[in-house]
């Protein structure tokens, strides 16, 4: 077991203005938070900055990662990232204010894996209208899909610049930083049906490639599970980023509360 590996951030709602009002500080404190939550996504982002300072761009080629998100983050948090490793797994944990509000794993295989064929996911466009998210709307076996996402140098910098990012690779080399990931399984749901107050909670990450500047990004996603658990109702998608209708970027089980029990019991 190596040494741990230790990196901090001041945490930064970069979503306070979005449509989804769980990043308000109003809203979010009716449903019991102490402000507007930081977005998963980019929690997801600060705890990459490890197994990135352990691999480099290996790690965003063929690497993968888990993440499970409990407590909230706040704007202005001095969040904690640690690392152990074991085997040649990192254990991840982010404490805020002194509670652990996030855990994860990530890892870089020997080899790189085969991507799934494009053919077993369906490739169909971002929704005309968006309807309210509810069981039929996200039924399983529904296929979602995302207008392209082209990769520029002013996209990877603000990237950089949301997730406070201290690691030269991405300006250097011109990659897109991992938030990416999450951040499209998002786009996948709200840009295909109407949400109210909605939590990214976590996910499972496969790498194939490091999506690279000038690349156009889409994905596949279809529903895989539509459920009530504590009140909650989730819905996980598993969705390939697929980048100029080619090369697969990276495959997600994307998982998220897409009514809380505030708004299911109301």
């Amino acid at each position: 077991m190596s040494a741990p590996l230790l990196y901090q951030v001041e945490a930064f709602n970069t979503a306070k203005a979005s449509e989804n009002k769980i990043h308000d500080d109003a809203v979010a404190k009716k449903f019991g938070f102490g402000g507007g939550l930081v977005p998963g996504a980019i929690v997801y982002a600060y705890m990459t900055h490890l197994p990135i300072e352990r691999w480099g761009r290996a790690w965003l080629e063929r690497g993968t990662a888990e993440c499970r998100f409990s407590k909230p983050v706040y704007d202005g948090d001095r969040a904690t990232v640690t690392a152990t490793e074991r085997d040649g797994i990192l254990d991840i944990s982010l404490e805020c204010r002194g509670v652990v509000c996030a855990t994860g794993t990530a890892a870089l295989p020997a080899a790189a894996p085969s991507p799934p064929a494009l053919a077993d996911f369906r490739d169909v466009p971002q929704g005309s209208s968006r309807p309210p998210a509810d069981q039929a709307s996200l039924a399983v076996g529904t296929w979602l899909g995302i207008d392209p996402l082209v990769v520029t140098p002013e996209l990877i910098a603000q990237y950089v610049g949301d997730v406070r990012e201290t690691s030269p690779l991405y300006l250097r080399e011109g990659l897109l930083h991992p938030v990416l990931v999450p951040h499209i399984g998002n786009f996948a749901l709200n840009r295909n049906v109407t949400l109210g107050p909605w939590m990214h909670v976590g996910s499972k990450i496969q790498h194939f490639a490091a999506a690279r500047l000038g690349d156009s990004l889409t994905v596949r996603a279809h529903v895989v599970a539509n459920y009530e658990h504590k009140g909650h109702l989730f819905v996980d998608l598993d969705a390939l980023i697929v980048a100029n209708n080619s090369t697969p970027i990276a495959r997600t089980g994307h998982i998220s509360i897409y009514r809380p029990r505030q708004l299911a019991a109301a």
